[in-house]
């Protein structure tokens, strides 16, 4: 297991009031001039997802259900996408390319769907091909139940790994002491599908009875991060913690992350969740924040175009309003840096493949990093 790494002089006094309401507080770290910053699409309200395709057009999720496409400049609209369950965190979510995309033409979705019997909605996962500015070929993959008409974690990341693999997280819906400990029921989870949606047949739990057999592990939170490292494969995740504990962890088959039965952070009211941190059987973080910063989006630096950078690994901060730089050594984070302080609140980062890096900012637009 990962030993949490805490580096007192970046931290502060944790807050009073919940994550949410502390997005003009500091937490005093450096800050990086070594960028410009430039403007590509503008007028986004909050842009979740967002691929580079072939021809070097981006194609890009607004919570709201819209999926816009931005080529040569200009930004349309696609049509026929699905119908979303647009309440507090959920909408239509993130957005990822197949492997192989470039000859199989498949692009995977993440969406809040109303489908099913009960009121509200929960996680899907569906995959569509994109044939002149309109969704063909839509494929439903998988669909968390219950559904919930809370409003919060709905998760939603997506990764492949280097096998092929598709990777995605749901959150726990705010069920927090039934969902993330039980493996019968969705939520609080990272899953494993096959790209055509089938269950692996070496998934951890296909042949425990009752049991979801999507699931990779478990013990989660509200998993808003996901990225493959990439010199090891290993999947990364970042999860939101509550006041205090948002996590880094490396995932791994079948383990169990904790939640809520052992974390490092509190009630939102300030009172107690646990006095537990840890427990056997149970993995400890890579890295935890406290104050929480509200993390969302990941991406490792591989590009030339920083050199200083890479490696480095890219997180989002929705409550602080900037772009966090974590430098690594052996798995532990040994340096922070703040990128676009105070910009807004950073839904996503991504590298891409021209090696610039591109980050969402809610109720502004995607943004390119300009080296200087």
């Amino acid at each position: 297991m990962q030993n949490s790494l805490l580096i007192p002089y970046f931290f502060v006094v944790l807050l009073s009031t919940s994550c949410a309401q502390t997005a003009d507080q500091d937490i005093n770290l450096p800050q990086s001039t070594d960028f410009t910053v430039e403007l590509v699409i503008g007028n986004i309200e909050n842009g979740w997802g967002m691929v580079f395709l072939p021809d070097n057009s981006i194609l890009l999720s607004e919570k709201s259900g819209k999926l816009l496409l931005y080529k040569a400049g200009n930004v349309t609209e696609v049509k026929n996408t699905p119908q979303v369950y647009n309440r507090g965190q959920g909408g239509l979510m993130d957005i990822e390319l197949h492997p192989d995309h470039a000859s199989n033409g498949w692009i995977y979705f993440s969406y809040a769907s109303f489908e099913g019997e009960d009121k509200g909605g929960n996680t899907a996962i569906m995959r569509a091909k994109l044939s002149n500015n309109t969704l063909t070929d839509i494929q439903q993959l998988y669909k968390a139940s219950p559904n919930s008409t809370r409003g919060q974690h709905f998760g939603s990341r997506i990764e492949f790994d280097n096998e092929g693999y598709l990777f995605f997280s749901i959150g726990e819906r705010g069920n927090r002491d039934v969902n993330p400990q039980d493996i019968t029921r969705d939520g609080g989870k990272i899953y494993r599908l096959h790209d055509d949606g089938s269950i692996p047949s070496d998934n951890p739990f296909v042949n425990d009875s009752g049991a979801k057999k999507a699931i990779w592990s478990y013990g989660h939170r509200n998993p808003q991060g996901l990225a493959l490292h990439p010199e090891t494969g290993a999947l990364w995740e970042h999860e939101h913690g509550p006041r205090g504990g948002d996590e880094i962890n490396i995932i791994q088959k079948g383990k169990n992350y904790g939640w809520p039965v052992i974390t490092f952070g509190i009630n939102y009211s300030g009172t107690e969740i646990t006095d537990e941190t840890s427990r056997p059987g149970m993995e400890q973080p890579l890295y935890q924040w406290t104050p929480s910063i509200a993390p969302s989006g990941m991406a490792f630096i591989t590009s030339g175009k920083y050199p200083e950078w890479e490696g480095n690994l890219l997180v989002g901060s929705l409550a602080f309003q900037y772009l966090e730089r974590l430098e690594l050594q052996n798995n532990k984070v040994v340096y922070r840096e703040k990128l676009l302080d105070g910009m807004g609140r950073v839904r996503n980062v991504r590298q891409a493949p021209d090696g610039f890096i591109y980050v969402s900012i809610e109720n502004k637009g995607i943004y390119r990093l300009e080296p200087k």
